[in-house]
C-alpha cells in the first residue's frame, strides 16, 4: 500500500448511519480518530438528524438531505474553527445521528393508586395505565439537555422519567378534574389531551415532544369494584321477592333434572321449601322486615253537584240545589214543564226530559181524593 493510500484511508470521505434497531435514539458515528475530509459526503436519511459537536461546543445541525461538507454549509463549526474561504484540509469533530422519527406504542402505568375526593364515594383511589409516543422534536437541545455524550442513547435509558412525568401529570390533573368516578370512562379522551398538553409543556425542555397520548383503562380498589358490584346486583334483582320465587324456580327445576339422591321424594320436599320460602319472602322487605298489608283504595270522589237556574214568565231565578228543587216540586212550584238548566247543558230544558230532576216527580204522592 502507498503513502497515499495510506493517507487516503485515514480520512473519512462518507458519513451515513443505516439504524438497524427499534429503540436507538442517538448514535455517534464511529470515528476513532480518523479525521474527516474536507467535501465529505453527509447522508441525512428521513427520521434523522445529524448534529455536529466540536471539542464539546454544539456546532451545525442538518436535517434529512445529502451535503458536501464545505465551508458554505457549516457556518457554526467555521465559525469555531476560524476558518477562512480557502480552507481545504480535514478536520475533527463528532457527528451524533438522532432518531426523529415516533417511538410508537410506550406503555405508561400508576405504579402507587392516586388518591382524589369522589362527589358520590368520598375519598377513594384509583390507578389507571395507558399508552404513547414521543419524538424528538429538537435535536440539538436533546443532545445537550438529555445524551451529553452517551455513544448510543436508547429509549429505554428516558422512558422512565418520562413516565413519571405523565404520572405526576396525570394525577394532578384528574384529582382537580371533578370528574365523577363512573364518568371517567366516558370522558377519557378529553382527559388524555389535558393529560398530553401539560406532558408537552415539561418534555419541551427536553427537546421532546408527545404527539398521541391514550388512557386506556381507570380502575378502582377490589374493594371498592365489589361494592359496585353488588349495587349493580341488587339493581338487576329489583324486587328482592320475585327474584326469590324466581331463584326458587330454578333451584327446582335443576333438581327435577337430576332424579339421584332420593328421586321424585327429593323434588317433591325440594319444591315443598322452594314454595314455602318464596311466599314468606314474598311477604318480607328488601331487608327481611315484614311487610305490611297493601292499603286499601281510596274512595272515588263525590259527584259533582249541579245547581239549577229557572226560567218563568220570560225572567231566570236561581241557582238552586237540587234539594231546594225538590222541596219547589213538592210544593208545586216546580213542574214537569218548568224549563231549567245548569252549567254544561245545551239550552233550556224541561224538567222532566232531564235524568237528573226528572225522578223528582215520581217520588211525589197521588194527588189527594176527592181533588
Amino acid at each position: 500500500m502507498g503513502i497515499l493510500d495510506f493517507l487516503t484511508g485515514e480520512f473519512i470521505d462518507v458519513i451515513h448511519w443505516v439504524d438497524d434497531t427499534r429503540d436507538t435514539m442517538v448514535w455517534r458515528f464511529q470515528r476513532e480518530g480518523h479525521e474527516i475530509k474536507y467535501g465529505a459526503k453527509l447522508t441525512v436519511r428521513e427520521g434523522q438528524a445529524a448534529v455536529f459537536v466540536h471539542e464539546g461546543q454544539l456546532a451545525d445541525v442538518f436535517t434529512p438531505g445529502l451535503y458536501m461538507l464545505e465551508t458554505n454549509n457549516m457556518p457554526i463549526l467555521t465559525t469555531l474553527q476560524h476558518w477562512d474561504h480557502g480552507f481545504k484540509s480535514p478536520f475533527k469533530s463528532e457527528v451524533y445521528f438522532v432518531n426523529t422519527a415516533r417511538f410508537n406504542d410506550l406503555k405508561w402505568g400508576t405504579k402507587n393508586p392516586i388518591m382524589l375526593r369522589d362527589p358520590e364515594f368520598g375519598p377513594t383511589r384509583l390507578r389507571a395505565f395507558g399508552s404513547y409516543s414521543v419524538r424528538v422534536s429538537d435535536p440539538a437541545r436533546f443532545l445537550t439537555e438529555i445524551v451529553g455524550t452517551d455513544g448510543e442513547f436508547t429509549m429505554d435509558e428516558i422512558s422512565y422519567q418520562i413516565r413519571n412525568i405523565i404520572v405526576q401529570s396525570f394525577s394532578r390533573i384528574i384529582a382537580g378534574s371533578g370528574i365523577p368516578v363512573l364518568d371517567m370512562a366516558a370522558n377519557t379522551a378529553d382527559l388524555g389531551k389535558l393529560v398530553a398538553a401539560e406532558i408537552s409543556k415539561v418534555v419541551a425542555e427536553y427537546g421532546l415532544s408527545i404527539p398521541e397520548f391514550y388512557i386506556e383503562n381507570i380502575s378502582l380498589p377490589p374493594a371498592v369494584e365489589e361494592a359496585l358490584d353488588k349495587r349493580t346486583s341488587m339493581g338487576l334483582a329489583g324486587d328482592l321477592g320475585k327474584f326469590t320465587q324466581y331463584s326458587a324456580a330454578e333451584a327446582m327445576t335443576e333438581a327435577a333434572k337430576n332424579p339421584s339422591g332420593g328421586g321424585g321424594m327429593g323434588a317433591g320436599l325440594g319444591m315443598g321449601m322452594g314454595m314455602a320460602m318464596a311466599g314468606q319472602m314474598a311477604n318480607q322487605g328488601p331487608w327481611g322486615a315484614q311487610q305490611q298489608p297493601a292499603a286499601a283504595a281510596p274512595p272515588p270522589p263525590p259527584p259533582v253537584e249541579h245547581v239549577w237556574h229557572i226560567a218563568e214568565n220570560g225572567q231566570t231565578h236561581g241557582p238552586y240545589s237540587k234539594a231546594a228543587l225538590g222541596r219547589m216540586a213538592g210544593e208545586g212550584k216546580l213542574t214537569r214543564d218548568t224549563h231549567v238548566w245548569t252549567a254544561g247543558q245545551d239550552g233550556w230544558m224541561r224538567a222532566e226530559d232531564v235524568q237528573e230532576l226528572a225522578q223528582l216527580f215520581t217520588i211525589l204522592p197521588p194527588p189527594p181524593p176527592g181533588a
